[in-house]
């Protein structure tokens, strides 16, 4: 006591602090510090994982992309499409080709004979066929086509294959990779209708064409082009060349090539068309 002060006037302060704990080096360290900034992280992440979850959810939504399940049945319902679809459908009577030909010039092509559907024996030559094997051929569907002047004639097929998405994914790989769309050995064969206008269209009349692997269906769609009136073709152009600007043989000039490539990719156009909508109807 210190005279002239009242008791407890020199009394020590005591404070208490926040307990210690220790931290993995065994030094003193608050309790709570350690789990304050954990808590903070983890609600962080939290709310960012939540927010990233609900974004690609709206997003998905509001792109309409579908998902793997609606993919793998797309595939599997444009492999049934020879038997389920009307051949109008597949192959419409008239396909018109607005901008198809040389110099965005419109085409209009009229289907003049409808093949049988059949297997695929006898409709490709033989190293086409051992192309096409690894995917197998279920069901081959054909019709050619003759231009508004009658002057060209032109074969589409859609090959429906047995074979998986991995399968076409490969065989896809191989046709760019090897460039087996480019040899003239592995030309599709023409389907020559009697009593047509495409009588004549054989083998040594093809002049152009173009296959096409899709990767999306088990199809495999091709168009092959020549002349009318049956003149033979000594050095026929895959459609890609037959296009190419500079171009200067006789069935460039012609179109042909465009006759080919403008044909298939709106023939495939509708293809994939009636897979989203199976029951629309072309226009």
């Amino acid at each position: 006591m210190v005279p002239g002060e009242g008791v407890g006037a020199g009394r020590p302060v005591v404070s208490f602090g926040e307990p210690e704990g220790y931290d993995e080096r065994v030094r003193p360290r608050p309790f709570g510090a350690r789990f304050r900034p954990r808590i903070a992280v983890v609600t962080a992440c939290l709310v960012l994982g939540l927010g990233l979850i609900g974004g690609a959810v709206t997003g998905s939504w509001l792109s309409g992309e579908p998902g793997d399940s609606q993919d793998r049945g797309s595939f599997a319902t444009a492999g049934g499409l020879w038997h389920s679809v009307p051949v109008d459908q597949l192959f419409p009577p008239t396909v018109d080709g607005q901008g198809a030909g040389p110099g965005g010039a419109d085409r209009t092509w009229t289907r003049i004979a409808v093949a049988p559907d059949s297997g695929c024996r006898n409709a490709f030559d033989p190293l086409l066929r051992k192309a096409l094997a690894p995917v197998g051929c279920g069901r081959l569907l054909r019709a050619t086509y003759t231009d508004a002047t009658r002057s060209y004639v032109t074969t589409v097929g859609l090959l429906f294959t047995k074979g998986d998405a991995a399968a076409m994914q490969s065989l896809a790989t191989r046709f760019q990779n090897d460039g087996l769309g480019r040899r003239t050995d592995l030309m599709p064969r023409p389907y020559a209708a009697k009593d047509t206008v495409a009588a004549n269209f054989g083998p040594k009349q093809r002049a152009s064409w173009t296959v096409s692997v899709l990767t999306d269906a088990p199809v495999v769609a091709y168009a092959v082009s020549g002349w009318a009136d049956g003149r033979t073709v000594d050095k026929p152009l895959p459609a890609q060349d037959a296009m190419a600007s500079g171009a200067t043989t006789a069935l460039a000039q012609a179109g042909l090539g465009n006759e080919a490539q403008g044909l298939a990719d709106r023939v495939e156009r509708t293809l994939r068309k009636t897979v989203s909508s199976p029951t629309e109807q072309p226009s």
